[in-house]
């Protein structure tokens, strides 16, 4: 199974770094900024689809990752790369932190908590303007010293590639089955003598560090950041995304987060209806496959197969 799925990210890859070639600089930057959510989508399902930790404080870690490098680089005058992983180290630490915090919340009430994190991250960036500039934006260097469209494509595509890599190896591994566990039934997950307290909290802070990662390469791509990236709105694009996608699925984010960027996108043609045509297509998509695209895909898959191989079909139901 591992074979068959290292084959499938290998053709992905290839296909995904062939594809640039017959897009222009728009459509470069949509999916670009694409792969930044597939990111935060992907860490935001190791929290909820895997662990059962409904946080609300996704957007802001990224937000903190893409002040703390344009800060550190303003103020401190560090290298970018070094920028970076600060950026990184910081997000990494406020996810252990309020992990640490929210131990014995569960549901609503660590929604609740984590959501007033983030408000707090989103009202400290717009009030202190004299550091962070507040909603004037933060101007930070870009990473590659130009604009081109298609080396940022190609640099998204390397980050969402390596944090999918991570995420990989931490699902399918002996820790996967214990975050598993820990969502299905995380008393009876304590009893088998699973330490519940030590891989919630190494899954806040493995999920912060991507996110931060991830905010941190963006800062570096858009030039000029503001407090805007905390917004809870940011968080409701993300839970679509892997909702959509199909949450606790391990591809479901990535094709989510491509699918919302991309409709997004093409419905801001239609002006102040675009959210409105949005949540239509969200409403008819839920309606009618509430599972996600990842679980359609599967049902979709064998149905032609039995199709196509009838008497198989039958005989394994024999």
């Amino acid at each position: 199974m591992r074979r068959q799925h290292l084959a499938l990210a290998v053709v992905a890859l290839a296909g995904a770094a062939a594809i640039p070639w017959g897009m222009d600089d728009y459509a470069l930057g949509v999916v670009t900024i694409g792969f930044y959510y597939a990111v935060l989508a992907a860490s935001w399902n190791l929290l909820a689809g895997y662990t059962g930790q409904f946080s609300l404080a996704q957007q802001g870690f990224a937000a903190l990752g893409a002040y703390a490098t344009g800060l550190s680089i303003r103020d401190l005058g560090v290298p970018i790369w070094l920028g970076i992983l600060l950026a990184a180290a910081v997000s990494c630490g406020m996810g252990l932190a309020l992990g640490l915090l929210t131990l014995r919340l569960r549901a609503i009430y660590l929604a609740i908590t984590t959501w007033g994190f983030a408000e707090t991250v989103h009202i400290t960036l717009t009030a202190g303007y004299q550091v962070t500039r507040g909603e004037l934006g933060l101007s930070v260097p870009t990473l590659l010293g130009n604009l081109d469209p298609l080396s940022y494509y190609y640099v998204f595509l390397g980050l969402l590639a390596v944090s999918l890599a991570v995420l990989y190896l931490v699902c399918h591994s002996r820790i996967g089955q214990f975050l598993r566990a820990i969502r299905d039934d995380e008393l009876r997950a304590a009893s088998l003598g699973i330490d519940t307290t030590r891989w919630k909290l190494f899954v806040f802070a493995l999920s912060s560090l991507l996110t931060g990662l991830a905010g941190a390469c963006y800062a570096h791509y858009v030039a000029v950041i503001g407090p805007d990236m905390a917004d809870f709105s940011e968080l409701a694009k993300i839970v679509v995304m892997v909702v959509i996608g199909g949450m606790g699925t391990f591809a479901g984010p990535v094709l989510g987060a491509l699918l919302v960027q991309l409709l997004t996108s093409y419905l801001g043609q239609f002006g102040a209806w675009d959210n409105v045509l949005f949540a239509l297509v969200v409403i008819v998509l839920m309606r009618t496959y509430r599972e996600g695209l990842v679980a359609l895909g599967r049902r979709l898959w064998r149905r032609l197969m039995a199709w196509m191989h009838p008497r198989v079909e039958v005989a394994a139901r024999g």
